[in-house]
C-alpha cells in the first residue's frame, strides 16, 4: 500500500535526465504520466523532448521500475478484466454475436462497402454510450473523428429520439473534429487523449481509418511507408483504449481482389496492420430485402458468428419498419 502511495506521488520529473524544461515539452505532446512514458517507444520520446536515445531508454526503464510493471498472473489480468464494459448495439441479435455489445478497452474494426452499415453503427454506439447504467449504457461521452464529412447532428436527434433521451444533451457530449488528412487525423488522435483524461469520455470513433491514407499514397512504391503511418496510428489508438477503458470504433473501407473466381472478393484496406492492431473485426454488408448482415471474422474470445439487423428511422434495429 505503501508503495502503491509512492507510485502516486511520482510524476515524470523524478525520472532520470527529466528537467523542468523536458517535463514541459513531454507534457505538451500528451506524455505526462509514468505510464505515458513507460508505453511510449523510444523514438517518440525523442523526437518530443529532444533527448538522446540513451536517456529516453532510461527514462523508460526508469518508470516502469517505479510502476513494477512486469508479468501478472491470469487471475491479476482477470480481475482487470472486470473493469470491462460494453455497448449495445439495439440489435439483440448484434449484441449476441458481439458478447454483449461493442466492448471497452479494445479496438472494433467495421469494415464493408459503402451502404453497409458502418457509419450507422459508429452514430448508433454515440447515442447508446450515452445512455443511463440502468438501462445498458454507460452515461459517458464521445470523441468523434470525421475524415469523410460523413458525420450528421440530424442522424443523432433521431436516433436519441428512438431511445427517449434529450436531444440537445446527446449533441453536447458529443465532441466532433473533422480531418482534413492523414497527418491531421493522427494528430487528432493523439490530441484525444487530453479529452480521455477526463474520464467522463468512454467511445472514440475513427470514421473512416484508411480513407486518407488511401487517397494519399498512390501505388505500390508508396506503400511502405502508408503501412507505417498506419501501425503508428493503430498503436496510438490501442494505447488509448487499453490506458483509459475506452472503446475504439474504426470504420474501413473495402477493395475488390481481381484474383479471386469464388466467394466473396472484397477486403479490408489496411491489410495485416489494421487486422492484427483491431481486437474485433466485423464485416458488414448489404442483405436481403433492405437489410443489412454483420459477420464477426476476427475476436479473442468469441467464435465467428453472423447476424442480420435493419436500419429504421430510429436507428439500428432487429426488425424493420
Amino acid at each position: 500500500m505503501a508503495k502503491e502511495k509512492k507510485n502516486k506521488e511520482l510524476g515524470i520529473s523524478d525520472l532520470p535526465g527529466v528537467g523542468p524544461s523536458t517535463a514541459e515539452k513531454l507534457a505538451a505532446a500528451g506524455i505526462d504520466t509514468l505510464l505515458a512514458v513507460a508505453v511510449s517507444p523510444i523514438g517518440v520520446l525523442v523526437e518530443e523532448s529532444g533527448v538522446s536515445e540513451s536517456v529516453a531508454r532510461k527514462m523508460i526503464q526508469a518508470s516502469r521500475e517505479m510502476l513494477d510493471m512486469g508479468f501478472d498472473t491470469a487471475e491479476t489480468i482477470l480481475e482487470k478484466r472486470q473493469t470491462i464494459n460494453k455497448i449495445p448495439t439495439s440489435s439483440d441479435s448484434f449484441d449476441e454475436i458481439m458478447g454483449g455489445g461493442f466492448e471497452t478497452g479494445a479496438i472494433t474494426e467495421c469494415f464493408g462497402e459503402f451502404g453497409s452499415g458502418k457509419t450507422q453503427i459508429a452514430h448508433q454506439i454515440a447515442v447508446n454510450v450515452q445512455l443511463p447504467k440502468e438501462q445498458g449504457g454507460l452515461d459517458g461521452k464521445v470523441i468523434y473523428i470525421d475524415t469523410e464529412n460523413t458525420f450528421r447532428p440530424e442522424r443523432i436527434i433521431q436516433m436519441a429520439q428512438g431511445k427517449g433521451l434529450d436531444t440537445a444533451t446527446v449533441l453536447k457530449k458529443i465532441r466532433v473534429a473533422r480531418a482534413f488528412n492523414s497527418d491531421h487525423q493522427m494528430l487528432l488522435s493523439e490530441k484525444a487523449e487530453e479529452l480521455l483524461k477526463e474520464g467522463d469520455f468512454k467511445v472514440l470513433i475513427v470514421d473512416s481509418l484508411t480513407a486518407h491514407f488511401r487517397a494519399e499514397f498512390i501505388g505500390r512504391g508508396t506503400l511502405s511507408e502508408r503501412q507505417q503511418k498506419l501501425n503508428k496510428h493503430m498503436h496510438t489508438l490501442l494505447r488509448l483504449a487499453d490506458m483509459y477503458n475506452c472503446c475504439i470504433i474504426v470504420t474501413n473501407q473495402v477493395m475488390a481482389r481481381p484474383n479471386v473466381m469464388f466467394g466473396d472478393p472484397t477486403q479490408a484496406i489496411g491489410g495485416h496492420i489494421v487486422g492484427h492492431s483491431s481486437t474485433f473485426r466485423i464485416y458488414l454488408r448489404k442483405g436481403k430485402k433492405g437489410s443489412r448482415v454483420a459477420k464477426l471474422v476476427d475476436s479473442p474470445n468469441l467464435p465467428d458468428n453472423e447476424c442480420m439487423f435493419y436500419v429504421n428511422t430510429s436507428g439500428i434495429n432487429d426488425k424493420e419498419e
